[in-house]
Formats: C-alpha cells, structure tokens, sequence
C-alpha cells in the first residue's frame, strides 16, 4: 500500500465516523421533534380547553359583578337611609345632655333656697320669740 491508499483509507474512516455521529445525532433530534410536537399537542389541547372554560368562567364572573354592583347600591341606598335615624340619635343625645346641665342647675338652685330657708325659719323663730318677749314685757307694765 501506497502512502496515498492509506491516507485515503484513513480519510475514509474519518468521513464514516463523521458520517455515524451525525447520523446518531440526527437520530436523538428527530426523538426530541417527536415528543416536542407532543407536549406542542398537549399544549394545544389544554389551551383549548382553557379557552372553553375561560369562557363560562367570564359569563359567571360577569353576572357576579353585575349581582355585586347591584348589592353595593342597596346597601348605599338603605345606608342614606338609615342617617337620620343617627342624626336624631346625636340630636337626642345632646338634648338629654342639656336636661342634664338644667337639671344640676335646678338642684343647686333648690339646695341655695332650702338654705335660705332654713336661715329665714331660724330667723322668724327668732323674731317670734322676741316679739313674745316684747308682749310679756308689754303686759306686765
């Protein structure tokens, strides 16, 4: 064998091995497409699903809303209502406050005139008394 047949022989074995590898990694990209076209189907399908649901789910969530809105009114409606009813609370609750003030007003002012009183009843004891005194010295002149 000549110089040139064993280059050309080693030439051809490179070129097999070359050819093999990329036959075998040829190989494993072809099972990687395959069960990437089946997660893309898998995919695909949940989608679909998801899509059908979604749209069921929207209808529903509409409805709540639409049902939520008209609940919020109600409740601002009877709220506006009910307002008065706590302004003639706080109307009530300082009416009562100033009986109250009155009220201590009065009992400060009947405790002063029972005082008074008591003096003045000491004082036309008193006055009686002298006065009967005054007879009985009178009478006996």
């Amino acid at each position: 064998m000549t110089l040139g047949g064993i280059a050309g022989i080693i030439a051809a074995i490179a070129f097999l091995i070359i050819a093999l590898a990329v036959l075998v990694i040829g190989i494993k990209i072809a099972g990687v497409t395959k069960e990437v076209r089946g997660t893309v189907s898998e995919v695909n399908t949940t989608l679909n699903v998801v899509n059908g649901e979604l749209g069921a789910l929207t209808h529903e969530v509409e409805a709540l809303l639409t049902k939520s809105n008209t609940l919020l009114e109600d409740v601002n409606g009877k709220v506006a209502a009910i307002d008065p009813v706590f302004d003639a609370i706080g109307e009530l609750g300082e009416s009562v406050s100033d009986l109250n003030a009155s009220t201590r007003n009065l009992a400060s002012k009947v405790t002063a005139g029972a005082a008074n009183a008591g003096k003045v009843t000491v004082a036309a004891k008193v006055g009686k008394a002298a006065l009967n005194l005054l007879k009985k010295s009178d009478s006996e002149k």
